[in-house]
């Protein structure tokens, strides 16, 4: 019931996150999903990868993959107006992209994909339970010798964001969550400028998933 209760309380957080505030008005915002597609092309990804974006919100990632003859797209977040927004941007691309309104925490995945991509959405969960039920997810969802981009608040960026407490992480206290099916590959930091001026460090990290 607990689970259930903080589920609802992040729904609620973000629906009012996605109707309140326009794209700008954000503290994540990118206009371009620059640093998602330099992680992507980092590990070599093709347009014939099936890929997740966890925590998508209204992120222009996905149609910009779609632009770029990427195929198998899917969009994860738990909030069907950060979901709608997206939608809409997308236009006439929308109807190829797979939408999915769900709590990562309670999503079970129909299927094995290539690429797990989760850019600030991990580091919202600060129970030890919800960790775990995220990692349920990703070992469901992510093939053997898949890889896995994760982008967190990094230890010295803000206790808080979105009004939120984070957790905030390295790259060894990513690899201690995640546990031995998971090998870190690549590691790497960079600075995240708000629209109002401000700039969090954020610790990337792509891992991939053991294949036995």
């Amino acid at each position: 019931m607990e689970a259930r209760r903080l589920s609802r309380d992040r729904a609620s957080h973000w629906e009012a996150a996605y109707t309140d505030k326009q794209a700008e008005e954000q503290s994540w915002y990118q206009q371009e999903p620059t640093s998602s597609l330099k992680a992507i092309s980092r590990i070599g990804g093709q347009p014939h990868n099936s890929l997740i974006d966890v925590g998508a919100g209204s992120s222009a990632l996905l149609l910009n993959l779609f632009k770029q003859g990427w195929y198998d797209l899917t969009a994860l977040d738990i909030s069907s107006a950060g979901l709608a927004r997206a939608q809409t941007n997308a236009g006439e691309f929308a109807a190829k992209i797979d939408w999915i309104r769900a709590d990562i925490t309670q999503w079970k995945p129909a299927r094995h994909l290539d690429i797990w991509h989760d850019r600030a959405a991990f580091h919202f969960l600060t129970e030890a339970d919800d960790r775990a039920r995220y990692k349920a997810a990703l070992m469901a969802g992510l093939r053997p010798g898949g890889y896995l981009i994760v982008a967190t608040f990094a230890p010295d960026a803000p206790e808080k964001c979105s009004g939120l407490p984070v957790c905030r992480y390295d790259a060894a206290g990513i690899d201690e969550a995640l546990g031995d099916a998971f090998d870190l590959i690549a590691e790497w930091r960079d600075v995240h400028h708000t629209p109002w001026g401000t700039s969090p460090a954020f610790n990337w990290c792509v891992f991939e998933k053991d294949s036995s």
